[in-house]
């Protein structure tokens, strides 16, 4: 029998801050943001991420990131929520940390 915490589905939804300069901030840190991510996949940790974009871009209107979405595995969510403050969205004022939201996630079994 294994003394390893239990690992649990946690759902983060992380959406930008609405400055005029929030997109400017997330391009700018971007590329390095995708390294880290692609890191916590590797670990293990992200099981599904992906940006967020504002309605009219399926539309034909500007195809602009207002947010992130994952699907994480942890032990807790104080975990997750520190892995998340140390981000680089996070750290760079491009994700708001008032609106940051994690909550067990239970997927529905297809």
């Amino acid at each position: 029998m294994s003394d390893a915490p239990s690992k649990h589905l946690f759902f983060v939804y992380a959406p930008d801050l609405t400055d005029p300069d929030a997109f400017a901030r997330r391009m700018a840190v971007r590329e390095r943001h995708l390294v880290d991510a692609g890191n916590l996949v590797d670990k293990g940790f992200i099981k599904v991420a992906g940006g967020l974009m504002t309605p009219e871009s399926i539309t034909g209107g500007d195809r602009k990131l207002i947010g992130s979405t994952f699907v994480v595995e942890s032990t807790d969510i104080e975990s997750v929520r520190k892995v998340f403050e140390a981000d680089l969205y996070y750290t760079s004022n491009v994700w708001d940390p008032k609106a940051l939201t994690i909550a067990p996630f239970l997927p529905f079994k297809i």
